[in-house]
């Protein structure tokens, strides 16, 4: 039985990863040392618009765990913003609402709908935001974020009570966690994900909004944020054009041999 699952672990939700995934965690360096040969394949990722993209954190993690992605995000022109509250401690007072007011802030100071990232814990702040205020986001896009599953199918889950001081059970009281944002949203997830059960990120089919998808890389937890995989990804979905005549389009594996196999079919 792995490491992290308990005796009465409920059979109707999957179990946090076990210790080999988890240990695979440990190379979550070698994929953001992947960026650098991958980067003139990156480079050809689609141009944005300019429009502007928060990027939310993992938790405890802070902005400077996302310089990375953003840097990448700006090469391909977008203006990106941190969260800008420091480390990622959950859904402290005044969190969320902070968050608002930069969304809005955002909003009015590009004159357009802002997009929104965020890397595990970061993608329920990103879903929740679109829920509120859908009319100022444009897209949400999650990366390794367990919004779908049991709130212990996670390796994390007392890291967040012992961070965020809240009980994990109560979070499912307040939000419904499983329920699509009402714009065009891509969960990017990982079957080697060794901190979150890889079940638990994916986005079943909303009758509200067809314009939902999973994305398959392969990548740890701590890594996906830094995978050129996810990259590459992220990119192609902000990428999207914008306006009343612009059907929206899901993501599209590529078809050459051996890439394929850096995006597997989520279906399977």
């Amino acid at each position: 039985m792995p490491l992290f699952n308990k005796k009465d672990t409920n059979p109707a939700y999957p179990p946090p990863p076990g210790l080999p995934l988890l240990a695979l965690e440990l190379r979550a360096p070698w994929e953001f040392g992947a960026v650098l040969p991958a980067w003139p394949v990156l480079q050809r990722a689609p141009l944005g618009d300019g429009h502007s993209v928060i990027v939310f954190p993992g938790l405890t993690a802070g902005d400077a765990t996302t310089v990375p992605l953003r840097r990448y995000l700006e090469s391909r022109n977008y203006d990106t913003l941190g969260w800008g509250q420091g480390l990622n401690l959950g859904p402290r007072e005044g969190v969320l609402d902070n968050a608002k007011r930069q969304l809005q802030a955002a909003s009015d100071a590009s004159g357009g709908k802002v997009s929104l990232v965020g890397w595990s814990l970061g993608g329920i702040y990103a879903r929740e935001l679109a829920k509120e205020m859908p009319d100022l986001v444009r897209c949400v896009i999650t990366l390794g974020t367990p919004f779908a599953g049991h709130h212990r199918s996670t390796n994390a889950w007392r890291i967040y009570q012992f961070a965020s001081g809240r009980s994990i059970e109560r979070e499912t009281e307040h939000y419904n966690l499983p329920e699509a944002p009402p714009v065009p949203t891509t969960s990017i997830f990982s079957r080697s994900d060794g901190v979150v059960a890889w079940r638990g990120s994916i986005q079943a089919p909303a009758a509200h909004n067809p314009h939902t998808e999973n994305i398959e890389v392969v990548a740890s937890h701590f890594g996906i944020g830094l995978n050129p995989s996810a990259w590459w990804a992220v990119a192609d979905r902000l990428g999207q054009p914008q306006g009343p005549s612009v059907v929206w389009q899901p993501f599209q594996r590529p078809q050459l041999p051996g890439l394929q196999l850096l995006y597997p079919n989520p279906h399977r």
